[in-house]
């Protein structure tokens, strides 16, 4: 059985045993073949835009004797699913913004019908990945921070559910905090930092604010040799965005064991 990163073992852990998975963007089809060969997934579907992957994946399935039961597709995202094929749809290492427009993209034409849950990893502007689940009703139900290889990455999972909107007006009420924030500061602070992060906070959680505050620190140096008023703008905008990173930091707990 293939052995997976810590990465994409924290993808396949949040996938449901018995969906039948399509992994979009599958590198290799790795993640479909360990949740097959694990018999966690019954079938599943790898996606593929570019040729050189797509043959990858396409090898892969074939060495795992899973080609019966492993789809590999060559298309752009969500394009290679047909309604109704997948309970499960997983889509990781990409930016934020591209992975919602593909989910977009997918939902106008259809093709999340059936599905019921995402895995979702984000490398960068997490935040626009959990605005689109919040403004098209699927449920955030968990999310984890892990560091591999010196670098940081979120997983997130989110169900379609009935009571979404109740159960998303809970989830992105800030009121847990120990300082005040109006509602849209606390709900822009949450899709920022992570609603379940933010509530059961790891070492990794701080780590990874700790060095973007020290980026930020050093975009705020440059912006101050500036004599423009736009950079003024801008260097009051990130240090009003910085004091709130800040203050989030200092009310969480900081005695926790280490998720590593």
């Amino acid at each position: 059985m293939l052995k997976l990163s810590k990465r994409l073992q924290t993808i396949a852990d949040y996938v449901t045993e018995g969906s039948r998975i399509a992994d979009i963007g599958s590198d290799h089809a790795m993640l479909p073949v360990y949740l097959l060969q694990s018999k966690k997934c019954p079938s599943g579907i790898a996606g593929e835009l570019n040729e050189g992957p797509y043959e990858a994946a396409r090898k892969q399935a074939a060495d795992a004797g899973l080609s019966s039961r492993l789809s590999v597709r060559q298309g752009d995202g969500l394009s290679v699913l047909k309604p109704g094929e997948a309970d499960t749809v997983t889509i990781a290492g990409m930016g934020g913004s591209l992975m919602s427009e593909i989910l977009e993209a997918g939902l106008q034409a259809g093709k999340l019908s059936g599905v019921r849950e995402l895995v979702l990893q984000p490398n960068v502007g997490e935040d626009i990945v959990r605005r689109w689940l919040y403004e098209h009703s699927w449920y955030l139900a968990d999310e984890s921070i892990i560091e591999e290889d010196g670098k940081i990455y979120e997983v997130m999972r989110a169900v379609l559910d009935i009571d979404a909107a109740e159960l998303n007006n809970k989830l992105y009420n800030s009121g847990f905090l120990s300082f005040g924030l109006n509602e849209e500061k606390g709900i822009a602070v949450l899709f920022q930092m992570g609603p379940h992060l933010l509530r059961k906070p790891t070492p990794v959680l701080h780590q990874k604010w700790r060095m973007e505050l020290e980026k930020q620190e050093r975009i705020c140096q440059q912006l101050a040799k500036s004599e423009l008023a736009e950079s003024e703008r801008k260097l009051h905008q990130f240090r009003a965005e910085m004091n709130v990173t800040q203050e989030v930091l200092q009310c969480l707990p900081t005695d926790i064991p280490s998720s590593n």
